[in-house]
């Protein structure tokens, strides 16, 4: 059932699967759509592998689109320090944030962070958020899905692609691994500096978000 598709494992031996995109309903992207449509000249950060997809239809409704690959940057050796006495090794944060999230003054009106917090390094995730925070215009919005389980073995990563429709498109391509699952009483104190929060109810394991600057 494509419902449950964000239930199952990656087949990481089928090219094929890990290429391939998959429908599924959005009510969080048909509004973030709607609003969209209705309003031109917005700035909005996509956050994750380039989508052609994506940057034509945002570009076609009228809109500027930036990209931040976060998890792939996230998770290199460039922003690790040196280990500690004990072999533990932290995130360079503030050199992370203002390499990925430096917009030099622009801020944005919409930011698509899909999936992207369940799968970010634990010493980063206040810090994303924070930062995001500082680079959306007032009253912008962002759209944030969640993983309601933390099963790492059935909630790989996926790129999100989005349509004309009230449907988005996933894609299994990089492999990264979930770090958490956030309740909605998680989801309000991580945002908590927000202005406000509208959830969707999750039918297939993971739960929509649009948080209002």
């Amino acid at each position: 059932m494509l419902t449950r598709f964000f239930d199952r494992s990656p087949d990481n031996e089928n090219p094929e699967a890990m290429g391939r995109r998959i429908p599924r309903h959005s009510g969080g992207w048909d509004a973030i759509r709607k609003h969209l449509s209705a309003t031109s000249g917005l700035r909005i950060l996509d956050v994750g592998m380039t989508s052609a997809t994506n940057i034509n239809l945002l570009t076609e409704m009228g809109h500027s689109v930036y990209m931040a690959d976060l998890l792939e940057d996230a998770w290199s050796e460039e922003w690790r320090a040196e280990p500690d006495g004990e072999g533990n090794r932290a995130w360079r944060t503030e050199e992370f944030i203002a390499a990925n999230l430096n917009f030099s003054g622009r801020t944005f009106d919409v930011v698509l962070l899909w999936l992207t917090l369940d799968y970010l390094p634990e010493e980063l995730l206040v810090p994303v958020v924070h930062a995001l925070h500082e680079v959306m215009a007032h009253g912008g919005q962002l759209l944030a899905f969640f993983n309601t389980k933390l099963n790492p073995e059935q909630a790989p990563y996926y790129r999100l692609h989005i349509t004309s429709t009230d449907n988005i498109e996933l894609q299994l391509t990089q492999s990264f691994r979930q770090q958490r699952a956030l309740t909605n009483r998680n989801i309000e104190r991580l945002f908590a500096d927000w202005k406000g929060l509208k959830q969707f109810l999750a039918k297939d394991g993971v739960s929509e978000s649009i948080i209002q600057r």
